[in-house]
């Protein structure tokens, strides 16, 4: 399994195409799941485990892996099924989601596919609200289903939602901003906990699910005579989303004369100098890597004040 990895730094040249690679892995039966390659540090042979104290029921134990202790979840008891047996002879998927690293104990781990966002859709609408699926596709006749990571994180390990209180105090009371944001993200916990942000400083929200929902959302605007950029704060958008990542999606809207002056800030659990550069390379104004309510915060609060400097 050492060398399914091998030419990782290689396919982050994906990204800002609308594609992305999938590393492929079973939890015990014959369905597949799929996370993107981009947040994958190494897989391995499940290693030993140590235990801790009062431990959450995902989480099976620690990890020492080079120099540093993770803790190892049990993806498929994270999504609501009997856990993981044998574990010594299951694999640890090493990513970093949202500023963290973490391992996800998985029973086998099969191949990298390559991919189009494009190909990549929501989960169906009778998959219901309590699902953890982030997303679905298809690869050789087989139903793909990628996990909403973030939802497993969120109630494992709950990250600190509200802002600051003197945050709140120094956002402008004046705004009178009769401007929204738009949310652009495909997991509804991450949609969630930034509205949250955004509606705990007074500035209502407009929430889409993915890159082209939100674009048909913006042409839309402009169909009913409506100008986007007199509408809109800001645009908060995830990366990494089916039908249209929010690469191509900023890049969609600087292309377009009518929108090209939209403020966005791309907002994402992916991380590092390489995001940053795809920023300047797509044109978003700024990056920020999830999920912390106070620099969210006050990048809207700064946005906030921008506007009325310009008034």
């Amino acid at each position: 399994m050492a060398g399914v990895l091998d030419s990782v730094n290689q396919r982050t040249q994906l990204v800002g195409q609308n594609r992305l690679e999938l590393l492929l892995f079973n939890l015990g039966g014959s369905q597949l799941y799929g996370i993107n390659v981009f947040k994958v540090k190494e897989v391995l042979q499940c290693p030993a485990l140590s235990e801790i104290p009062k431990r959450h029921p995902v989480i099976r134990g620690l990890a020492h892996i080079r120099g540093g202790t993770i803790p190892i979840m049990d993806m498929k008891l994270a999504t609501g099924h009997p856990p993981l047996t044998d574990i010594e002879n299951c694999f640890v998927i090493i990513a970093e989601y949202n500023r963290s690293t973490q391992g996800f104990l998985v029973k086998g781990v099969e191949r990298i596919v390559n991919m189009n966002w494009a190909d990549i859709h929501p989960p169906p609408k009778g998959a219901g609200k309590d699902n953890y699926l982030t997303a679905v596709s298809e690869v050789d006749g087989k139903l793909i289903e990628i996990i909403d990571v973030e939802k497993i994180l969120a109630e494992v390990s709950p990250m600190a939602e509200d802002v600051s209180a003197e945050i709140i105090e120094a956002a402008q009371e004046d705004i009178q901003v009769q401007k929204h944001i738009l949310i652009v993200d495909d997991s509804s916990i991450a949609r969630k906990q930034i509205q949250k942000v955004v509606e705990s400083l007074g500035v209502k929200t407009t929430l889409r699910k993915d890159g082209k929902e939100a674009l048909d959302y913006l042409l839309e605007l402009i169909e009913s005579g409506k100008d986007p950029y007199n509408e809109l704060l800001l645009v908060v958008s995830d990366i990494e989303m089916p039908e249209m990542d929010g690469y191509t999606f900023t890049a969609e809207i600087r292309a377009n004369p009518q929108l090209k002056d939209m403020h966005i800030v791309l907002h994402t659990s992916l991380s590092g100098v390489f995001n940053e550069a795809m920023v300047k390379k797509v044109g978003a104004n700024d990056f920020l890597a999830k999920f912390h309510p106070d620099e969210l915060a006050k990048r809207v609060n700064s946005r906030i004040a921008e506007l009325i400097g310009d008034e």
